[in-house]
């Protein structure tokens, strides 16, 4: 079972900028469509935008124009850029394949956005 692990977080003041990277455990021939997801405190996970092979994407309206998703299919790697961030932005993020498989949830990374 493929898992991932991300990182990148931490805390940031509002207008700040990060950018997560999410590392599959195994080496896979290609990652199929992957996912951000985030799960803010006593909310439940939301899917946050998503990226396929070929490098369609599609992202929820509250972080269209700020957050951007890539991938590097030669490392297995995806990535979240994260400008402009908001204090509502602060959950902790996770990335799986899109649709989920649940068995391959990492640890998520903590972001934090205050002053």
């Amino acid at each position: 079972q493929v898992q991932f692990v991300e990182s990148g977080g931490g805390l940031v003041q509002p207008g700040g900028s990060l950018r997560l990277s999410c590392a599959a455990s195994t080496i896979l021939f290609r990652l199929p469509t992957m996912g951000w997801y985030r799960q803010a405190p006593g909310s439940q996970r939301e899917l946050v935008t998503t990226i396929t092979v070929g490098g369609t994407t599609n992202y929820i309206d509250s972080v269209k124009g700020r957050f951007t998703i890539s991938r590097d299919n030669a490392k297995n790697t995806v990535y979240l850029q994260m400008n402009s961030l908001k204090p509502e932005d602060t959950a902790v993020y996770y990335c799986n394949f899109w649709p989920i498989r649940e068995g391959s949830w990492g640890q998520g990374t903590q972001v934090t956005v205050s002053s």
